[in-house]
């Protein structure tokens, strides 16, 4: 399934183009990641360096621990008064090696606020320090912590899962495993925004090239060999979800831009959900960009709104 494009008014597409030719310059003003270390990256995220905003904290955002084998795992959560409709298992991008749960604050408040939601984002360990698996442990572990305690500590059985870039690998992984190794299949349904599912590199990926609007090939390939070192495990199915069966998974949104190099995962990983059983959709917003639901545009606000609204219906379903 793949919703209808009308909404997307000549204003729009203009506001997007506008935006990328701004985005391409100003980018061309640093180095690209792949040129640069995991520290100076994460360095000028929280400070605001380099093109980075430094992050706005959430007053609403708790702190919490949920242990583990390897260490007690942070979360960042959210909880709304009163009663609450779901959960919204949150896992954030960055390419395994940089990003962090508080830089999403605002966008998981929003998620709190509409939904009702509790949210719950996982402050999972990073690359290169820790290789795969150690973000996936992690996810998996909150995963279940999430899925056993959410009747008593929130009143609600409805889980949403989902994530953004690497986010969205990760939240897939997570239903995987947690069907094949836990017998859960009871997610509401997951938002897999611009995910990487394919870590030996889509055509999408792999042609793309040098050119930088957030991702380029080089900078993809600076992710995934910090995270996954050994070519060789790459196209295993817990490391790349496209070449897992899908069977008996939830209902999916895909959202996606036409200049992300990541597009032909969300256009493959859609085709094999929907083919493996389950309720897909696709959106696909002609001339975006990776990140571009971050981006201070109409788009940006009407694919949040999007998203939220999935969320909700699949609360109540």
């Amino acid at each position: 399934m793949q919703e209808e494009t009308s909404f997307f008014t000549s204003e729009m597409q203009q506001e997007v183009r506008d935006f990328v030719e701004k985005l391409e310059k100003e980018l061309s003003l640093y180095p690209p990641l792949n040129k640069r270390t995991p520290d100076e990256a994460r360095y000028d995220q929280e400070t605001g360096g380099g093109r980075y905003s430094a992050p706005v904290l959430s007053q609403r955002a708790i702190q919490r621990q949920i242990p583990s084998k390897s260490g007690d795992i942070p979360v960042r959560a959210f909880i709304p008064d009163g009663q609450i409709d779901g959960v919204y298992l949150h896992m954030h991008g960055g390419g395994w090696v940089i990003g962090r749960a508080h830089f999403q604050d605002d966008m998981l408040e929003d998620i709190m606020e509409e939904c009702n939601a509790a949210v719950i984002s996982v402050d999972y360990r990073l690359a290169p320090e820790h290789p795969y698996p150690a973000a996936q442990d992690d996810c998996e572990v909150v995963a279940q912590w999430v899925i056993e305690n959410a009747p008593t500590e929130f009143g609600t059985d409805k889980i949403v899962i989902g994530g953004e870039s690497a986010g969205g690998h990760l939240s897939a992984s997570t239903m995987i495993r947690m069907r094949d190794k836990h017998g859960y299949t009871g997610f509401a349904g997951t938002n897999l925004v611009y995910g990487v599912f394919d870590l030996t590199m889509t055509p999408s990926l792999r042609l793309w090239g040098d050119r930088n609007l957030i991702l380029s090939t080089p900078i993809m390939e600076w992710f995934i060999e910090r995270y996954v070192p050994s070519e060789e495990i790459r196209q295993q199915p817990d490391v790349s979800p496209l070449y897992a069966t899908l069977h008996n998974l939830c209902p999916a949104l895909f959202t996606v831009g036409t200049l992300d190099p990541l597009l032909d995962d969300s256009l493959f990983m859609h085709s094999r959900w929907f083919a493996s059983g389950n309720p897909s959709t696709l959106n696909v917003y002609p001339g975006a960009t990776h990140t571009f639901d971050k981006q201070p545009s109409q788009l940006a606000d009407m694919v949040l709104g999007r998203i939220r609204r999935y969320i909700t219906e699949r609360f109540r379903s």
